[in-house]
């Protein structure tokens, strides 16, 4: 597995971009959606919601299990990816790319995300 350096990781396992105009975007690590196995259903937050960091924000539900999103920054939803709303399995087959959750206009960043390496170390991956 192989973690891209440009993003940085929460210790929930979700990823974050670098922050453009304002916005990042998330989405879960590859270690995460191998962990929660077939990804089925994708409930994101909606467009004007706002997220905490660190706390609950949607699910995930595989065919193993249902598993909290946390946000890893604290912000505005702009915009959530419909794509996995309506095919779920892109978080397996695409989690850095097509497989993204929603985007965030940040209002606030947490100091403890973590770069590539550091979460490579921290996963075990």
């Amino acid at each position: 597995m192989s973690n891209p350096q440009q993003l940085r990781y929460s210790k929930e396992h979700e990823w974050l971009s670098a922050v453009e105009d304002g916005v990042a975007t998330i989405g879960i690590t590859e270690y995460a959606a191998n962990a929660l196995g077939d990804v089925v259903y994708a409930q994101l937050p909606e467009v004007g919601d706002t997220v905490t960091a660190g706390e609950t924000c949607g699910e995930l539900e595989s065919t193993k299990s249902v598993s909290d999103l946390y946000s890893p920054v604290t912000g505005e939803v702009t915009e959530a990816n419909q794509d996995v709303v309506d095919d779920p399995s892109l978080v397996n087959s695409a989690p850095f790319e097509g497989g993204w959750l929603f985007k965030v206009r940040v209002a606030e960043e947490p100091e403890d995300l973590l770069s590539a390496d550091e979460y490579t170390e921290f996963s075990g991956n």
